[in-house]
Parts: structure tokens; sequence; C-alpha cells
């Protein structure tokens, strides 16, 4: 049975703007990750904006177009990324819980 109840997160870059970002499910994250790679199987980054604009960042919909910041462009997408595969944001992650030398 499809999964239709897709998790939000809403983010705010370090320029203070804030997007809200939907989960588009599993075999929408599988597809695009194989739609971002060249025919060499390497990502590539104008794909992979496209994509996360398109398909995770809901609001405010946005396309690389409208960024006049290209770090702040490759936060957000960064940020969609790792909120569509689970892998952890590096700028959330606590230092004191990454200590191994305690």
């Amino acid at each position: 049975m499809a999964n239709t109840n897709f998790k939000q997160k809403e983010i705010t870059t370090k320029a203070g703007k804030t997007y809200t970002l939907q989960h588009p499910g599993v075999r929408n994250v599988t597809r695009m990750n194989d739609r971002v790679k060249n025919k060499h199987g390497v990502n590539s980054e104008e794909k992979i904006c496209d994509e996360m604009f398109k398909h995770v960042v809901v609001q405010p919909k946005v396309t690389i177009d409208d960024f006049e910041d290209y770090g702040e462009m490759v936060e957000v997408a960064n940020k969609a990324f790792y909120f569509v595969t689970g892998t952890p944001d590096p700028d959330e992650v606590d230092p004191e819980e990454d200590n191994d030398d305690k």
C-alpha cells in the first residue's frame, strides 16, 4: 500500500529565509536519484538542484533562477537532499554528540 502521508520539515537558511520541504516518497526519491546522474553515472549539481526544487521544496516554490546567491541555492538544495535521503545534515549535528574523546 502506498504511503500518502508525506512528512514535512521547515528549514531556515543562514540568510534567514524559511523553506518547507516535503518528502515525495521512497519510490520518487529513487527515481530522482536515477535522473540526476549524467551518462557516466556521476551526479550533476544542476540536475540535483532542479529535482530538489521541483519535487521537495514546496514552499515557496523556487527554481535555480530564483536565487541571487549561489551559496544559498546550494544550501537549500543540500538540505532538501539530506532530508529525502535521511542523511544527517552537518549543520544540525551537535558537535558534543560526535565527540568520542570524552
